[in-house]
């Protein structure tokens, strides 16, 4: 061995003598209890090998449906970043700058894009000297106390044969809604979604920021089907997390083709920008659950870079389906005979008569039939509920697309009447009846108070206490100073001892 190695060997040690040494002192002085990390949860929305490694870019739903309180407009919700656990900081939850996060409205039923709405996003950064998100209580979207904030661009883009043949900016640097750090930070978090609100021309109007997922089900499924016996169904797996939002509301009028033909297929994709500076499709999203449960592994990447128009290559996925063959095999449930075509009219042209537009080209997209007028009562399944507002006419927030789903898939459409679902069915927060009308996002500081405190109580921690001026905290506060003290004078001796040690280790020949 050499000097150098012997060196080298001595230095790591030392480092980490002095990392223990000041973690006794440090974390003792301020009276840190030890934290256990989350348990860590599978995702739905990670569905594709590539994708899921990249959240900004992962598009997780996309929501279609005549507006509840404006129905002469319809909105579009998207959603990104799966998983967002609302105390994940200091960055939280920003979309990303190399992006270009589109919704695409195909109003003809040709499988091509006519109209494109592309977002794409700017961070700005008041003081890059703090790692701060926000150094302050956040009051508005202008606050200088929100160090880190965001804005964004729209861009109209109108296509023929997949071709722009027209592109205008519609929003210029509208302000997006932070991330919801908690409540000492953001004590009116419903004020700053208020202010994101942006009105655009022509009754439009767009919202970006975060939210929580309103996708409501249970993803064990991916457990042998519940564990194989249906013992894991029943639990809410999103419950608790966020997303990133970006909702628009757009009339009617503007996005179908006529009175005549008001039926519009809609999805969302996420571009990114390579290292050439060209832009490649990275995610795609219409219907829940196709790319999740509908196509096997080996077209996941394939479809999430595809376009509506080629979608012919994955049907024998939808005719040839693998989940009800899973479903017999574990619950002894007999699967329909094949090919589905029942699954190509539902999830591939639409209903026909209801949101089937004429001479349909058979693809991915989530189609909305604009002339239906909301329910006044919504049923969770929809149309197999009788209520023809609902997925898989668009979907709702509140639509219970797994159940509705799961029924179709297992035959509902043939003659197999089946009550099949995951138990669970609501979202665990209720919707807002306005635009943006998902739900507000869970807050960084959700979670069980801490020892011996009340809700509403100015709560010191203990390492605030341990600082108060002499005969402020009493006999318990001194008690707590004094091992304070005698936790960092041992630090002190522990980093002494070891640079001592370390000057006869580096004068050794060996």
């Amino acid at each position: 061995m050499t000097p150098n190695s012997t060196r080298g060997t001595g230095h790591r040690s030392l480092v980490t003598l002095i990392c223990g040494a000041l973690a006794a002192g440090g974390l003792a002085a301020a009276g840190v209890a030890t934290l256990e990390p989350g348990a860590a949860s599978a995702s739905s929305h990670r569905e594709a090998p590539l994708i899921s490694g990249q959240p900004q870019y992962d598009n997780t739903d996309v929501y279609a449906f005549v507006s509840p309180d404006k129905p002469d407009t319809t909105t579009i919700v998207a959603n990104w970043i799966p998983f967002e656990e609302p105390a994940g900081g200091p960055n939280f939850f920003p979309f990303a700058e190399d992006a270009q996060y589109d919704l695409h409205i195909d109003n003809d039923g040709d499988a091509q894009g006519d109209l494109l709405f592309r977002y794409t996003f700017k961070t700005h950064t008041k003081n890059k000297k703090t790692f701060l998100y926000n150094t302050g209580p956040v009051t508005s979207l202008d606050d200088p106390d929100l160090n880190v904030t965001q804005t964004y661009d729209i861009e109209l883009v109108k296509l023929r044969h997949q071709k722009v043949v027209y592109k205008t900016k519609v929003a210029d640097d509208v302000p997006v809604a932070p991330s919801n750090v908690g409540k000492a930070s953001m004590p009116d978090y419903n004020t700053l979604r208020k202010q994101a609100v942006h009105k655009l021309t022509n009754g439009a109007q767009t919202f970006a920021g975060q939210a929580d997922d309103p996708f409501f089900l249970d993803l064990r499924v991916f457990d042998l089907l519940y564990g194989g016996n249906l013992t894991e169904v029943g639990n809410d797996t999103l419950k608790g997390y966020n997303v990133n939002s970006i909702a628009l509301q757009v009339p009617n009028d503007m996005i179908t083709e006529s009175h005549e033909q008001p039926i519009v297929g809609v999805w969302s994709t996420t571009q990114r920008r390579n290292a050439q500076g060209y832009y490649a499709q990275v995610s795609r999203l219409g219907n829940p659950l196709v790319n999740e449960v509908v196509n096997p592994l080996k077209d996941k990447d394939k479809f999430n870079a595809s376009n509506p128009y080629d979608d012919g290559q994955f049907l024998k996925n939808v005719t040839n389906p693998e989940l009800p063959k899973l479903i017999e095999a574990i619950y002894k449930i007999k699967a329909p005979a094949e090919p589905r075509n029942d699954l190509v009219d539902v999830f591939l042209k639409g209903v026909k008569g209801l949101n089937q537009p004429p001479y349909v080209r058979p693809s991915e997209e989530l189609r909305l039939n604009t002339s239906i007028k909301p329910a006044a009562s919504p049923k969770r399944l929809g149309v197999l509920d009788g209520d023809n507002a609902g997925f898989p006419n668009g979907r709702r927030l509140t639509d219970d697309v797994i159940d509705a789903s799961l029924q179709v898939v297992e035959g509902e459409l043939l003659g197999a009447k089946n009550d099949l679902g995951d138990a669970v069915d609501k979202n665990d927060k209720n919707f807002e009846h306005a635009f943006p009308y998902v739900a507000l996002p869970t807050e960084g500081s959700r979670g069980p108070l801490a020892k011996g405190t009340t809700d509403g109580a100015d709560v010191r921690s203990q390492l605030g206490d341990a600082l108060q001026p002499a005969g402020a905290g009493g006999k318990d506060n001194m008690t707590l100073i004094a091992g304070s003290a005698g936790a960092g004078a041992l630090g002190i001796l522990l980093i002494g001892g070891a640079l001592m040690w370390w000057r006869r280790m580096r004068d050794r020949a060996y």
